[in-house]
């Protein structure tokens, strides 16, 4: 098993983790990224608090030449009934760049017709651009992440990984029927 950050990366034939334990990992993953957040954008807190919803998602991407793909899990939270559904995603695209990189991103749904849109569909189609060199312990980077959800704004935070990109994604996000 591979760590990149707080996500833990499974080889093709790895150990497969309980229900209770893939969710205790998520909400896990998404404490330490929204401390992550809140450190570094104080402002969030409340916009997240003020929302309709929010959700939280650990990723691993991986950029080749023009091929982007990304994978990872997370939890959406329904500030209006409390609800919490958890949640895989893929993504692909294409674009320049070079690297793999374990990050965050969390959504803000600003209004219900953004929150419904993503429980009911979860599309989600983004532009990104960042240069990153990152451990654990230190690392510096920036990055940029636009995406095309109206009611939607978006932080994308690097966890571990070395990467320079410029992409356009495309990203599916579904319930994990095997969590919730």
């Amino acid at each position: 098993m591979l760590m990149l950050g707080s996500v833990q990366v499974h080889a093709l034939f790895g150990d497969k983790k309980s229900a209770d334990e893939q969710r205790k990992e998520l909400q896990k993953a998404r404490a330490d990224s929204l401390q992550k957040l809140y450190a570094e954008q104080p402002s969030a807190k409340a916009e997240l608090q003020s929302a309709k919803g929010y959700a939280v998602f650990s990723n691993t991407g991986i950029n080749v030449l023009v091929v982007s793909t990304g994978n990872g899990g997370g939890i959406l939270h329904d500030n209006r009934t409390g609800k919490e559904t958890y949640m895989k995603m893929f993504s692909a695209g294409g674009g320049w760049g070079m690297g793999v990189k374990s990050f965050s991103a969390i959504f803000i749904f600003q209004t219900d017709e953004a929150l419904d849109t993503f429980q009911q569909e979860g599309w989600d189609f983004s532009a990104q651009a960042d240069a990153n060199l990152e451990s654990e312990s230190e690392g510096a980077g920036m990055e940029t992440a636009v995406t095309a959800m109206p009611g939607t704004k978006i932080y994308q935070m690097t966890d571990a990984g070395v990467a320079l990109q410029a992409t356009l994604q495309g990203t599916k996000f579904w319930a994990d029927k095997d969590l919730n």
